[in-house]
């Protein structure tokens, strides 16, 4: 129980210190760690679960995480198998994927 209260705290303020960083970039913070020790975190405290993922470039893989209770994180991984949190929040609600130019999309 501390774990998981101890890790929403961080997630709180990851999330905080993301909403800061346009005011304060030279002080903000990024919760950062290894991939797979964030990814048990995320399941662990939050029960969240991978929804998908994206690749940018030949720097990085971005990834979704999300509960079925709502809450959600998206996870950078850099080629250096570093990764942080770089947004995190409640109310995720999943869509219907539809084409470019088509209503909706």
């Amino acid at each position: 129980m501390a774990r998981e209260f101890s890790f929403r705290w961080v997630k709180l303020a990851a999330v905080g210190a993301m909403m800061a960083l346009p005011a304060v970039p030279a002080r903000a913070q990024v919760i950062c760690g290894g991939h797979d020790y964030l990814v048990a975190r995320l399941a662990e405290a939050f029960e969240e679960k991978r929804l998908g993922y994206g690749v940018a470039g030949q720097a990085a893989i971005f990834e979704v995480f999300v509960s079925a209770s709502g809450t959600w994180t998206i996870l950078m991984t850099d080629v250096k198998g570093q990764s942080c949190i770089l947004a995190a929040g409640e109310g995720w609600e999943d869509t219907l994927a539809t084409a470019v130019g088509q209503p909706g999309g």
